[in-house]
């Protein structure tokens, strides 16, 4: 047992008569380095550790619930949290379907989540990405003008939860990222690239391939101009498909469908997507780097089939939005770390990948718009209706072969009709940070605003 587990149990044991604790320990180190015009901009690094507590308490109209957190493992600290939680118990609205998680006989997968050797990777050789990655950058094409953010950053991150009800779980994951935003300038007008790579440690980072993308991104996109208005097929660019991705997400978690928050309430064995689309939540497989094999309650992940083959076969559920909803815990409950309660949520969606390179799938879509990025996803994208209208950049598709950038457009649609009209799915999978890995993705019409 880890010491931070063990933390969490001797908490767990100091349970009063008729309450129920949940304890949720967490500790954490970061580095980040920015560089800017071959020299050190910024070094920051961090230590965090914290702990969040639930108390429930059982009442003849249901169960009342109080939480509190704070940043420090001190005893003292925690003795004032355990406090708190249980004063705000005290005023807590009743629920009689609120509970906490018991062990459900699902066995943790084994996952190897961590690159042991970032510990001894000394900070020289961060340094040196991180220079190394703009350096690159500004020597690769004379149109680079400026490097608006070249980082390289890392962080170690171990959890551990305990509870009454016998949740015994600890994980500990790693990862190491760089990010690279070129500006790019022609004619007198700016165009900026960006691109970022995220594994479990720095060895398997690649400095080049990074500030080579972030270039081209930028440099391919100088002389856009705004395109008329029309229907038009659109081909979403990985990092477009996973940011659709996240969204939808929202919408397959239990908590909204139960809320009646969701356009895909009351649907499940509906056909809800075209036939080539097989949506899959699964912490589980160690290559999304949100892999895990213990959810936010403390019980085990798995895969969870949430669309097959464009019929929806289910949601998402923590153990709270399961009871109301009739069923059982799919092991997806999501936490904001100590500072959050859990709640249902996707960790690790992807699309089961085609077959189709992005070549050959804009060979097969023939005349359209390649969207290389989007704007506006927060204002614009209704996860309850189901509305899509995003501003987005990206060249236009001339007899399969990208041609003139394009800016200043909206693609406009509604997600139903996204995930209806979806012709391709590419081979690409890309493996993110965040909640859905991406790829290229084909969606034979949606709606183009410009002139």
């Amino acid at each position: 047992m880890s010491d931070l587990l063990e933390l969490a149990n001797s908490i767990v044991g100091r349970a009063g008569k008729g309450e129920l604790l949940e304890v949720y320990a967490a500790t954490g180190t970061e580095t980040e380095v920015r560089s800017y015009q071959g020299d050190v901009e910024s070094l920051t690094s961090a230590t965090t550790s914290g702990v969040g507590i639930r108390v429930l308490v059982e009442d003849p109209a249901g169960a009342r619930v109080g939480f509190a957190s704070a940043g420090s493992l001190a005893p003292d600290v925690i003795d004032e949290v355990l406090a708190d939680a249980r004063d705000n118990a005290r005023f807590a609205t009743p629920d009689e379907m609120v509970a906490f998680a018991a062990p459900d006989g699902v066995a943790f997968a084994e996952l190897d989540l961590e690159d042991e050797g970032l510990a001894s990777v000394p900070t020289d050789k961060k340094i040196a990405m991180a220079i190394e990655l703009e350096r690159i950058a500004r020597a690769c094409d004379a149109r680079v003008r400026q490097i608006d953010d070249s980082s390289y950053g890392d962080a170690v991150v171990e959890s551990a939860m305990a509870s009454t009800t016998g949740i015994r779980a600890s994980t500990r994951r790693s990862m190491s990222w760089l990010s690279l935003a070129a500006i790019a300038s022609a004619g007198g007008r700016d165009q900026t690239g960006y691109a970022s790579a995220a594994r479990r440690g720095p060895d398997a980072l690649d400095v080049e391939a990074t500030a080579l993308e972030a270039v081209h991104r930028a440099t391919r996109m100088l002389g856009a101009t705004k395109p008329g208005s029309a229907h038009c097929p659109v081909v979403f660019d990985p990092r477009v498909t996973a940011t659709v991705l996240a969204v939808i997400a929202s919408a397959l978690s239990g908590e909204t469908v139960t809320k009646g928050r969701s356009f895909f309430a009351d649907r499940v064995g509906e056909v809800v997507a075209s036939p080539i689309v097989t949506l899959v939540d699964d912490p589980t497989d160690p290559r999304h780097l949100s892999a895990s094999h213990v959810d936010g309650e403390g019980l085990a992940c798995r895969r969870n089939v949430l669309i097959d083959a464009g019929v929806l076969r289910g949601f998402v559920f923590d153990t709270v939005s399961a009871r109301r909803a009739g069923t059982s815990s799919t092991g997806s409950a999501v936490r904001g770390g100590y500072g959050g309660t859990p709640s249902a949520g996707c960790r690790a969606l992807h699309l089961e990948p085609g077959v189709l390179s992005p070549e050959a799938i804009l060979a097969e879509m023939g005349d359209g718009v390649y969207v290389q990025s989007v704007t506006g996803v927060h204002s614009g994208v209704n996860p309850i209706s189901g509305d899509f209208s995003v501003g987005a950049e990206g060249l236009r598709i001339t007899n399969g072969v990208l041609g003139e950038p394009l800016r200043e457009m909206t693609v406009a649609s509604t997600l139903q009709r996204l995930l209806l009209d979806v012709v391709a799915v590419g081979a690409d999978v890309e493996w993110l940070p965040g909640v859905a890995a991406g790829q290229t993705l084909a969606i034979s019409d949606a709606a183009l605003s410009g002139n």
